[in-house]
């Protein structure tokens, strides 16, 4: 049986008051109650805190854990690891826990990635600070190809579908790990309802990720003259792909292109 539904829905805990502008920032987009253990009272700039006065960090946070249906926990993985050690019952029945260090460099899928949904909290933390997202549950790495997706404004779900499957060329979409796509494109409803459709992550690159690794075999002037990149495909699905080539160069159907990257896995036969 999964956590209650009556439970509140996110936790955010912060080791230190440094971070308070990052936990500031994810309250902001995701909701839910940043837990901070430096504080004695009760609240914060206004805002409910979870804590207990006068208890350490590690005992407030197992005193409060089973009590949110997810955590993002703002610290190093090994602070974490302590923090959680002995909590863990079910992955039926633990909260999701997602790690993001202090910087927001790398955001780590840590416990109940399917059940609980850490994997798509891990995606959407990537998407709100530019995090690398970290998701290491086998159904998802074994996973070879991202694809990347350009489209023009109002694309719909059934012209991306489309101009995916052109693309894959006979690939399952079982076998997609991510699409990726860049940051003004993120709210194209087209896109999300395709993301929708086939359970599949959103991953997002900003304007200047994509001008500074600027992979692409067929410029686009059109693209030039809109955004100032030369594609956004290509780019797309190479940044999303730690040790990817290109297996499809850019295609393009009804005003929608799209660019499959697929793993090379050489080293793991020797």
């Amino acid at each position: 049986m999964r956590i209650s539904d009556n439970l509140p829905q996110l936790g955010i805990w912060l080791v230190r008051e440094r971070s308070l502008p990052l936990g500031e920032h994810l309250r902001d987009a995701l909701g839910g109650v940043l837990c901070m253990p430096w504080l004695q009272g009760a609240h914060d700039r206004g805002q409910g805190a979870c804590g207990l006065n006068g208890v350490p960090q590690r005992e407030r946070f197992r005193a409060v854990f089973h009590v949110y249906k997810q955590w993002v926990l703002v610290m190093a993985t090994g602070i974490a690891v302590r923090l959680l050690d002995g909590l863990p019952r079910s992955k039926h029945s633990d909260p999701a826990v997602v790690v993001l260090d202090e910087t927001a460099r790398y955001a780590v899928s840590l416990l109940a990635g399917h059940e609980g949904g850490a994997n798509q909290l891990t995606y959407r933390l990537a998407q709100i600070t530019g995090a690398v997202p970290i998701v290491t549950t086998a159904t998802e790495a074994l996973k070879p190809i991202t694809i990347g997706i350009g489209c023009r404004r109002g694309a719909g779900v059934e012209q991306i579908d489309a101009a995916v499957k052109r693309a894959l060329s006979g690939r399952s979409i079982e076998a997609v790990r991510e699409v990726a796509t860049i940051d003004l494109k993120a709210n194209e409803p087209g896109l999300q309802a395709f993301c929708a459709r086939h359970a599949l992550p959103l991953r997002v690159f900003t304007h200047a990720q994509i001008a500074a690794r600027p992979w692409t075999t067929h410029p686009s002037g059109w693209v030039r003259d809109q955004i100032g990149l030369d594609g956004v495909c290509e780019p797309c699905a190479l940044l999303a792909s730690v040790r990817g080539r290109l297996a499809v160069a850019k295609t393009a159907l009804d005003g929608v292109a799209v660019a499959v990257a697929e793993d090379v896995t050489e080293w793991m036969n020797g």
